[in-house]
């Protein structure tokens, strides 16, 4: 009923200018001379008729825009929820880029828990971008914050993401010609700060130590998720150990493709190594080193979206060999969509 009347009023404005202008053309007397001050006048009539049409629609399609950004950014958050500022000991920051200017939805996806089997994170980049992929991004995260408290090893994970992910893409396109997938990191974090990760077609992440920044690769990655059935069995490889002070970097391939106007791509390995070293390593000063050089890079026109997430292991003294530790003070979160 709200929305019906919301249309009846947005029709009212325009109905009673038409119905002005018709009725000013058959029954004012001075719309029927056909000297050419009676025409100015009758041109003049239309033309501000027109005018206010014109403006009116285009205040009312303005409207609907801006409610329906509204109604996009508040589904991104709830799908693409904010990270809190510190997960078990790990200080964490992330921030998404979409491609669509203007939008808040993007297909690139990211995701932070705690786990009885220690820190458990996921960088993701479903094939397209925008709306289109907010359907793929969703089954991916929902399934993900479940399997990573259920499952014991991020193998058991893989596989619970690759079920869903065909579930959802049978259920979208029942004949079966879809050609979506998903390029997909998972990492474990442990108390005592050693490493694993499952990789799927995604980047390698970065380990930033004090100035040095080394990008792991530590094994060829498996197939996106969504192109071919993976392996049965999924050991977990591992990425060395996260000590206190040091950070994760993971971030979707958009970030090392951005173009400049030239079409030069992003220097990011440059680009990290230069802000671990002009400033003290803290995932948000990383965080917003790297934003703000992709954004001077792109001028704020990248083609793909862009999703970055840092972990520090804000922990004051490692855990390997020990039975507790303490954790630092964690500054604010710097979650940010833009």
């Amino acid at each position: 009923m709200i929305r019906i009347r919301g249309r009846v009023r947005s029709l009212g404005l325009p109905t009673v200018w038409g119905a002005a202008a018709v009725t000013y053309k058959l029954a004012c007397p001075l719309a029927q001379e056909t000297h050419l001050e009676a025409r100015i006048v009758t041109s003049a009539v239309f033309f501000a008729v027109g005018t206010g049409l014109i403006l009116h629609v285009r205040q009312t399609l303005m409207r609907e825009l801006r409610q329906l950004r509204r109604v996009a950014g508040a589904a991104q958050s709830a799908l693409l929820r904010p990270l809190p500022s510190s997960v078990d000991g790990l200080d964490v920051a992330a921030a998404q880029v979409s491609a669509e200017r203007g939008a808040a939805i993007g297909g690139d996806l990211y995701e932070v828990v705690a786990t009885e089997y220690g820190v458990r994170a996921v960088m993701g980049d479903v094939r397209g971008h925008g709306i289109g992929a907010f359907g793929t991004v969703a089954a991916v995260l929902g399934c993900f914050r479940e399997a990573a408290h259920d499952e014991k090893d991020l193998g058991s994970v893989l596989h619970r993401l690759e079920r869903a992910l065909d579930r959802h893409l049978r259920q979208e396109h029942p004949a079966g010609a879809a050609e979506e997938f998903v390029t997909l990191l998972l990492v474990e974090i442990r108390a005592d700060g050693e490493m694993t990760a499952l990789n799927c077609g995604h980047p390698w992440p970065y380990r930033l130590s004090g100035t040095d920044v080394d990008q792991l690769a530590p094994a060829d990655p498996y197939p996106p998720l969504g192109l071919f059935p993976l392996p049965a069995e999924l050991p977990a490889v591992a990425l060395g150990h996260l000590e206190p002070g040091d950070a994760l970097f993971l971030f979707t391939d958009g970030a090392q493709d951005a173009k400049d106007a030239r079409g030069r791509f992003f220097p990011l390995s440059s680009v990290v190594t230069n802000v671990v070293r002009e400033e003290a390593l803290s995932s948000q000063t990383v965080l917003r080193g790297i934003l703000a050089a992709l954004q001077h890079h792109t001028r704020g026109t990248s083609s793909d979206d862009i999703a970055l997430m840092v972990l520090r292991n804000g922990r004051v003294s490692s855990l390997r060999g020990t039975g507790n530790c303490a954790t630092s003070h964690n500054p604010p979160a710097a979650d940010a969509h833009l």
